[in-house]
């Protein structure tokens, strides 16, 4: 998952563009753009972008990691 591609079709998608994110998050209209050429990202600044887009990129990564399951199993090894 390339997460600045994902992040750029959304706002396509959304027709928003780099500069109405720069103002959302906020950070510098540069910063945007940089952020839309990213393959990582670091949580806080993706959560941030998915609460002003209104999209779960935490559940897309997941969903392409794991499948589209609807329950994910965990095993606790801390006995």
């Amino acid at each position: 998952m390339n997460i600045g591609e994902r992040i750029k079709a959304e706002l396509t998608k959304q027709k928003k563009n780099a500069r109405w994110l720069s103002e959302q998050i906020p950070c510098e209209r540069t910063n945007a753009y940089k952020i839309l050429k990213r393959k990582d990202i670091d949580c806080a600044l993706l959560q941030r972008i998915c609460v002003v887009l209104q999209h779960d990129f935490f559940k897309d990564l997941s969903e392409e990691t794991f499948g589209n399951d609807e329950h994910i199993e965990v095993n606790d090894q801390t006995q």
